[in-house]
C-alpha cells in the first residue's frame, strides 16, 4: 500500500486533520454542511445529545444524536474552495488510516446534506420556499483539477455553452448530479426540484452592481432562460456543484437543501429569513431521521 506524505495528508499533534481539527472518531456517517459558523448551533439545538464541539478557523463541528441517529454539522464558510478542504478532509477521516497513512481497504460512504440560503432566478419560485438541488452547474474551476470527466453531465454544460454565449475568459462550466436516492428521501409536497448555479462570488458573479460594472449585464436573464430536456437553472449560490462533484468523485452521497430567501427577477427578499432557514433545518432533520 501506498503511503500518504506528511506534506499531502497533515495531521495535526493531536491526532486531527490539519484544518477541521477533528479526530475520525468525531464525526458520523450522517453530516449536516453549513457555511455560517453560527449555524452549527442552529442546527445541533434541535439534537436530543451533544457528545462533541470542536472549532478551528470557520470550521465548527458538532456531533451528536436525534432520537437514536448519530448526526455531525460541520460549517464549511462560503464558497467551492473551502469545499474542496472540507471534503476530502471529511474523506480521510473515514477512508484513510492515519496511523500508517494508507488507504483502508473497506470503504465508508458518507451522507452530506447541505442546509443553505439561496435566491430563486425564476419568478414562480418565491421566496421562503425549500429547494433540494437535482443538479448543479459551477462556475469555477474545481472539478477540473479532478480526474472528474466520468462524473460530469457534458450535454448540459456543452448546451449551457451554446444557449448562453459564455464567456472564454470565464471558467468552463461542468454540471453535476446530487444524489437521487438522498434527494428522493427529501422531497415531498413542501420542496421544489431545482437546477442550481454555483457562483464564484456573491456581487459581480451574481450580477449584483454596486460601483463596479459587471461583463455580461444579461448573464442572469441567459441563467434563467437556459432550458436543456426541461430543465431550467433555478437558483443561485456559492458550494452546491462541489459539494455535488467531490461527493460523486469520492463515492459519498450528496443533497443540497437551499431555502429561498431572494427572488432575484422580482427584487424581493423574505421578511422572515432565520425562520425560513429554521424551518429548512427542522424539515432535513425530520426527513433523515
Amino acid at each position: 500500500m501506498n503511503r500518504i506524505a506528511e506534506s499531502e495528508l497533515i495531521i495535526n499533534p493531536d491526532g486531527s486533520i490539519y484544518h477541521l481539527n477533528i479526530l475520525p472518531e468525531d464525526i458520523a456517517t450522517t453530516i449536516i454542511t453549513v457555511g455560517d459558523p453560527d449555524r452549527v448551533g442552529s442546527v445541533s439545538k434541535y439534537f436530543d445529545t451533544i457528545e462533541l464541539k470542536k472549532a478551528k478557523r470557520e470550521f465548527v463541528t458538532h456531533t451528536g444524536t436525534l432520537r437514536g441517529k448519530r448526526i455531525s454539522v460541520i460549517s464549511t464558510g462560503i464558497g467551492t474552495d473551502n469545499i474542496d478542504i472540507v471534503f476530502n478532509e471529511l474523506d480521510a477521516l473515514v477512508n484513510v488510516d492515519f496511523a500508517t497513512r494508507t488507504i483502508k481497504e473497506d470503504f465508508t460512504s458518507l451522507d452530506i446534506i447541505r442546509i443553505g440560503t439561496s435566491g430563486s432566478i425564476q419568478a414562480n419560485i418565491p421566496v421562503d420556499s425549500f429547494l433540494i438541488s437535482e443538479y448543479a452547474i459551477g462556475f469555477d474551476s474545481l472539478l477540473h483539477f479532478y480526474e472528474s470527466d466520468h462524473v460530469l453531465q457534458k450535454e448540459f454544460s456543452d448546451a449551457f455553452l451554446q444557449q448562453c454565449n459564455w464567456s472564454p475568459k470565464k471558467s468552463e462550466p461542468y454540471v453535476v448530479k446530487g444524489d437521487q436516492k438522498l434527494i428522493d428521501q427529501l422531497t415531498s409536497e413542501r420542496t421544489v426540484l431545482g437546477f442550481t448555479a454555483t457562483n464564484v462570488g456573491f456581487y459581480g458573479p451574481q450580477s449584483r452592481k454596486i460601483r463596479l460594472n459587471v461583463q455580461d449585464e444579461q448573464l442572469n436573464d441567459k441563467l434563467a432562460t437556459f432550458n436543456h430536456n426541461t430543465k431550467k437553472i433555478t437558483n443561485l449560490e456559492m458550494e452546491t456543484a462541489g459539494i455535488y462533484g467531490l461527493a460523486n468523485l469520492l463515492g459519498h452521497r450528496s443533497a443540497s437543501m437551499n431555502a429561498i430567501i431572494a427572488n432575484r427577477p422580482l427584487g424581493e427578499f423574505s421578511n422572515t429569513p432565520k425562520e425560513t432557514v429554521d424551518q429548512l433545518i427542522q424539515y432535513t432533520l425530520g426527513k433523515l431521521v
